[in-house]
């Protein structure tokens, strides 16, 4: 026997086990973070249905431009030029910044027509593209 063995053999059972226990290595467990999905919201083209989806604050148009269609104006981006202009159909929105009152009159706004640059779903919601955007966006659709 050893001297281990033999201290532990004089003692009660169950602090026999308490020395053993405390002779094992620690053995340390990591804990994952769980990471909880990001919320989307879905926007649905009124003209074509078709439905892409968008990050809370992130922009319609940025959403839109995942669709990967070439005619998607994205080289403005800040309210200025008045081409991504939609009305909203269903859902709610909120404004990511100012929208030039050159295309877009509060009354517009108020009724739910907004530059889609300036403007994040939040709610599922549908557009319908308006003006200049129209022809870019469905050309050579079906």
């Amino acid at each position: 026997m050893t001297t281990r063995e033999n201290s532990a053999s004089n003692v009660a059972p169950d602090v026999a086990l308490v020395v053993a226990a405390a002779a094992e290595p620690a053995v340390e467990h990591m804990i994952e973070p769980v990471v909880a999905p990001a919320m989307r919201y879905r926007v649905k083209l009124k003209q074509t249905n078709e439905v892409y989806e968008c990050l809370p604050h992130e922009s319609m148009l940025q959403g839109m431009a995942r669709l990967g269609r070439r005619g998607i104006p994205i080289g403005c981006l800040n309210g200025g030029c008045g081409i991504c202009k939609v009305a909203v159909v269903a859902g709610a929105w909120e404004k990511t910044g100012l929208m030039s009152r050159a295309h877009v009159s509060a009354e517009e706004e108020a009724r739910g027509t907004v530059l889609a640059c300036r403007a994040a779903p939040s709610s599922d919601i549908e557009i319908e593209v308006l003006g200049k955007m129209q022809k870019a966006v469905f050309k050579g659709w079906p």
